[in-house]
């Protein structure tokens, strides 16, 4: 059997065809070739259209299917026996009665429903919110929908059903509407404590429970592939999708992140480290979240994930490039800060000019630099702090992780994006004094494999990622670990300044 994985990143679509029985990529391909564009008619807003995102899934099954004919591993896309979606978590899509998109959706580095999040953390209680949500509405999916209620009100009028980036592409293959537990617990609509959708939440606000789709089980099947949609793709009519998460949960179960004490981490746009919890437990700032994990309550055991999330650390190195290393290619940018020292020469880099943190109290505290010397810096301290920065960031949230009981003994993530950077990936290691396992796997292959035991090809989840290849491990290095202590403490107070302010 083939799977076809589908991951709806910020940037681009990614389609993969899996062989189920050796649980290798045979084809991969993305689309587009540049960074989809994200609008912000106004400061703090980030809004994408759903269309654009369909569009661009067509044109990326496309690809891999042209690979399927004319690639080194040929296949048939006929053949593909199940469909998994991963997607960036927290975007809220609106669709009339007749499925049609109402309005752009408002995507997770947005940052105008903070206001109406922190008002409902307090109204409704924070230990009320804390022990059933396990998180402040804060800036969610719920608060978003919130925002369009009392801004829009023509288009929340109009609005039949609400969905996650993930559901809207399922809805576009199969014509049904469905969720799951686990993306309505990143929408923080889930009651952890009544297994249902939150009913002190939907009075508060004012929703109507018909506008939640269905709710199917993560690893099951939410619709099949209708007729027109088959003959647009080329593959056969009538495959099933047989799961949907959201792309953190998803990149922990492509790294075989299933249980307590395993902790996975990712770094594209966004930088996130992922832990996995047996208790239904919740940081009492709200600054790290928890959801539930894609495996929540299957066999009946509790798996929540722990998520730290940094918004600004690819976007930060995609800036730097843009803006200082447009000529170059990202290894070119690597290799120049590869002969500046550890700690960039004094230079350093807060990477938060995406939005509000929630690390950070959901501040928005934008991305600057400090100490710049114009006789001391060059465009390679620039690349090595920005890089550094983003590390430190993440060590921040360490401290908060470990401080609500998460311990980490291994980091593991796929070989890609910033972890294609030995700069990055070393000052992590380092600072965080945690070894780093990097494996050959990324979003669409684990969306894949999750589809896999949707359709009971595998009997478990970790099954269908018995055959995980593991490229790297980098340990720290007592030297280095202590050079990296010295700068995080400089940066640190440089932070905690910025936060008094």
């Amino acid at each position: 059997m083939l799977l076809l994985g589908i991951d709806i990143g910020t940037s681009s679509i990614k389609a993969s065809v899996v062989d189920a029985e050796t649980q290798q990529v045979i084809a991969s391909a993305q689309y587009p070739d540049v960074e989809a564009p994200i609008s912000s008619p106004f400061p703090g807003w980030a809004e994408q259209a759903p269309e654009m995102w369909w569009n661009n899934t067509i044109e990326a099954i496309k690809r891999v299917n042209a690979l399927g004919k004319e690639g080194k591993n040929p296949f048939k896309p006929e053949d593909i026996g199940a469909i998994g979606i991963a997607y960036q978590m927290h975007g809220l899509v609106m669709v009339d009665k007749n499925q049609q998109v109402l309005r752009p959706s408002i995507i997770w580095c947005d940052s105008r429903a903070v206001q109406i999040g922190d008002k409902a953390f307090t109204d409704i209680g924070e230990e009320a919110c804390l022990t059933h949500l396990l998180n402040s509405p804060g800036n969610f999916t719920a608060s978003k929908l919130a925002w369009v209620k009392a801004n829009e009100p023509h288009v929340f009028e109009q609005c039949d059903k609400i969905m996650l980036p993930g559901d809207y592409i399922a809805m576009m293959l199969t014509g049904e509407i469905t969720t799951s537990n686990s993306g309505l617990s990143e929408g923080i609509f889930w009651d952890f404590q009544t297994n249902s959708v939150s009913a002190d939440l939907l009075k508060y606000y004012g929703f109507d429970e018909s506008m939640i789709p269905e709710i199917r089980p993560v690893f099951s099947e939410h619709g099949k592939v209708t007729a027109p949609v088959a003959q647009l793709l080329g593959i056969s009519k009538g495959v099933p999708v047989t799961y949907k998460a959201g792309d953190q949960p998803n990149n922990a179960l492509s790294l075989d992140v299933l249980n307590p004490g395993e902790i996975a981490a990712t770094a594209g746009t966004s930088g996130v480290v992922y832990a996995v919890s047996d208790q239904i437990s919740y940081d009492s700032q709200s600054r790290i979240n928890s959801f539930a994990h894609v495996n929540h309550q299957l066999g009946g055991e509790n798996r929540v994930g722990i998520l730290l999330c940094i918004n600004g650390t690819g976007i930060l190195n995609r800036w730097v490039k843009d803006n200082f290393g447009k000529d170059l290619t990202y290894p070119e940018m690597n290799a120049q800060a590869s002969k500046v020292a550890i700690g960039s020469n004094g230079l350093l880099v807060m990477p938060f000019g995406n939005g509000a943190e929630r690390m950070l109290n959901n501040r928005i505290l934008g991305a600057s630099f400090h100490n710049l010397n114009f006789n001391l810096h060059s465009q390679a301290h620039i690349f090595r702090a920005s890089q550094e920065g983003i590390a430190f960031s993440l060590n921040y949230g360490f401290g908060i992780m470990q401080a609500n009981g998460v311990e980490p003994k291994v980091i593991r993530a796929g070989k890609a994006n910033m972890f294609l950077s030995d700069i990055f990936s070393q000052a992590l290691v380092n600072v965080t004094n945690t070894p780093i396992e990097l494996y050959d796997t990324d979003g669409a292959k684990g969306a894949a494999l999750g589809a896999g035991f949707g359709v009971k090809y595998y009997a478990t989840p970790k099954e269908a990622m018995s055959k995980l290849i593991k490229l790297k491990v980098i340990e720290p290095k007592a030297a280095d670990v202590s050079l990296y202590q010295e700068v995080y403490g400089s940066w640190k107070a440089i932070l905690e300044k910025l936060m008094q302010n």
